[in-house]
């Protein structure tokens, strides 16, 4: 698409603030899963307060800044909306997918404890279970669990079935 030569500039921070904040976005569900992983691991929490909040915010200006740059030099057509070059786009992507792989590995140790915790508790088998699946079903959501059914689905034109569904 055409964009004036006005409206460039402001269309591509637009879009600069937009990748941050999808980066923001999966760095604080990584660094709630960890906070949530500690407190169930009987750790002090409150200490790593800074390192969270440094996860949260500042991680994603590490990927985002050399992305603008890149895409600066290399594809600095339009606003910045297509993704031609691919390894730019995997500078963004990249981050997103650890985020979803460790969160994943965090939701799944969660559940483990979770587990161990409510089997010591003795209460009746059918009221176990479903502590279980609530606690369970409130994670996936909150860690974004679902996304690793569709992380590597494609970002491009056109689709297949799971990139629809996504």
């Amino acid at each position: 698409t055409a964009v004036s030569p006005q409206a460039g500039p402001a269309c591509r921070v637009a879009q600069s603030l937009a990748q941050y904040c999808v980066g923001a976005n999966y760095a604080w569900a990584t660094a709630e899963g960890l906070f949530l992983l500690r407190l169930l691991l009987a750790t002090s929490a409150r200490r790593c307060l800074p390192a969270f909040l440094l996860l949260g915010w500042g991680v994603p200006v590490l990927f985002v800044v050399p992305w603008v740059v890149l895409r600066y030099l290399y594809e600095n057509e339009g606003c910045w909306e297509r993704n031609e070059k691919a390894a730019v786009w995997w500078l963004i992507r990249c981050p997103i997918l650890v985020a979803v792989a460790v969160n994943f590995v965090v939701f799944v140790r969660i559940v483990r404890i979770l587990v161990a915790k409510v089997r010591a508790q003795q209460v009746s088998r059918g009221d176990t279970r479903l502590r279980l699946a609530r606690s369970t079903l409130t994670l996936i959501p909150l860690l974004g669990v679902h996304e690793v059914l569709f992380a590597l689905a494609g970002e491009g034109e056109g689709g297949g079935g799971l990139r629809l569904a996504r």
